[in-house]
């Protein structure tokens, strides 16, 4: 199975990613290794991982290759201290599953197994797709964000409070001191 067996560069991404104590995250922002080409590695916009076409079975595994991805100006990248891959994201890689108000704080939960407060740090910013609906997202971590996921959207919306702004009554959330808007409030009106 494509996700059992180490192709060309991930025997370096696992031992790099294996490196980190704890639940810690590997310091990809201080390796800068050579960049070594593509590897057939896509995060779909469903958030599922694939190698080479195979989806990849083994969860620890994608939490694992998650610790080491790096956003450049030129695209996501598995990084380790010797490698540097690029792969291909459809949309964000990660998805926001799960959202707790704790508090004065929004705290989200990702599909792989990260925990992040919304505020000066981890932005909420929510975007327009092409069929017009809402595209959320939350900063995880270094210019990485999570989509979040429409049930989770939804939360939002029933946490949200409506503000005046230059551009009319808009429905947002606030969490660790910082407001997000989420949209016009007519828009969400039922």
């Amino acid at each position: 199975m494509a996700d059992e067996q180490a192709g060309p560069g991930l025997e370096g991404l696992i031992a790099a990613a294996n490196q980190a104590p704890g639940r810690g995250l590997p310091p990809v922002h201080l390796w800068n290794p050579q960049h070594c080409g593509e590897i057939d590695i896509v995060i779909r916009k469903d958030g599922v991982w694939f190698h080479e076409g195979t989806p990849i079975g083994r969860e620890a595994l994608v939490r694992l290759f998650s610790t080491v991805l790096r956003k450049d100006p030129d695209g996501i990248h598995l990084v380790t201290p010797v490698e540097k891959m690029k792969i291909t994201v459809e949309d964000a890689p990660f998805i926001a599953t799960r959202v707790d108000q704790v508090g004065a704080s929004l705290r989200f939960l990702t599909n792989v197994g990260d925990e992040v407060e919304a505020g000066p740090e981890n932005y909420i910013r929510v975007d327009t797709g092409a069929d017009g609906e809402p595209r959320p997202y939350v900063h995880v971590r270094r210019g990485l964000e999570a989509l979040i996921a429409r049930a989770v959207f939804y939360e939002l919306v029933e946490l949200a409070e409506e503000r005046d702004t230059p551009q009319g009554p808009t429905l947002g959330v606030a969490s660790n001191g910082a407001w997000y808007p989420l949209g016009p409030a007519r828009a969400h009106q039922l």
